[in-house]
């Protein structure tokens, strides 16, 4: 079994100290309760998880754990009932404020009536960014996505893994220290989620961004992750925080390998250990 890295754990064990670079992400006994019609929905449960600088950490988990719920707190679009949050040392609020966040979510959510370019300038004129700065970021993430050759071209006529490359390079315009991403892939087709798994790698390895990535797929989670959270299912609580052994420099063709299997059957043996498989 691989090693875990005893970061997060259900109860209240503290989290142990690592190797890693500087606390990004600091969770502490974090708790979510939604107020509906129908009563209380506990959606998080004593959530404790580290997450350090230049992390890829991916949430995997049956749908309705909270594992979108828990990047939205990240990110400042819900507020935990109980427990604490720290971003790089601040609130969720103030590291909104700062623009540390990139989002990208599930759908590309362009603007039809705007351009690529324009699209991507959004963030960097609600900003009141110069305009001199917003065109040097668009050419250098849109080239950075591989579409370099398509500012002028409006979402609709770009194909929809074409989109979602927009929606990421948009993200990246304003330099955020983190890029929270949930289940950006899960509507493309299998080729066009894997072509966009190693342009995210490829990415990720270059800008050196700390990736809070959500998904169902646990390939996807073995191949792009430095760590594993597992959660179970409502209340969304964490099973375990696996580490993986794998190279962060990775191919498609590590997928072939005995510890890429080993790992997938780890976190595959996690899921089922109560009936947690959707």
């Amino acid at each position: 079994m691989y090693a875990e890295k005893i970061e997060m754990h259900n109860h209240n064990e503290a989290p142990m100290e690592t190797k890693s670079g500087r606390l990004m992400i600091g969770v502490k006994n974090l708790s979510l309760i939604f107020q509906t019609n129908d009563g209380p929905v506990n959606a998080l449960s004593d959530i404790n998880l580290d997450i350090h600088e230049g992390d890829f950490v991916s949430f995997i988990g049956p749908s309705g754990c909270g594992k979108t719920t828990l990047l939205r707190v990240i990110a400042d679009l819900e507020h935990p009932t109980s427990g604490t949050i720290e971003v790089d040392g601040t609130s969720p609020e103030d590291a909104r404020l700062n623009r540390m966040y990139g989002y990208v979510f599930q759908a590309p959510a362009l603007f039809p009536w705007r351009t690529i370019a324009d699209n991507c300038a959004l963030p960097m004129e609600i900003s009141a960014q110069p305009k001199a700065r917003q065109q040097k970021q668009i050419d250098k993430y849109l080239q950075m996505v591989g579409l370099q050759n398509f500012h002028k071209k409006y979402p609709w006529q770009l194909s929809g893994g074409m989109q979602q490359r927009a929606s990421i390079a948009r993200a990246l315009c304003i330099e955020p220290e983190l890029l929270l991403m949930d289940e950006p892939f899960g509507a493309l087709d299998e080729i066009t989620r894997d072509h966009l798994n190693m342009e995210l790698l490829r990415i990720w390895q270059e800008t050196r961004k700390t990736v809070v990535f959500v998904t169902h797929s646990i390939p996807e989670a073995v191949l792009l992750s430095t760590h594993i959270v597992v959660m179970s299912p409502r209340p969304g609580r964490v099973t375990k925080v696996i580490e993986s052994p794998l190279p962060r420099e990775k191919s498609l063709q590590l997928r072939d390998s005995d510890d890429f299997h080993a790992l997938a059957a780890e976190i595959r043996a996690v899921l089922a250990t109560d009936h947690q498989i959707d």
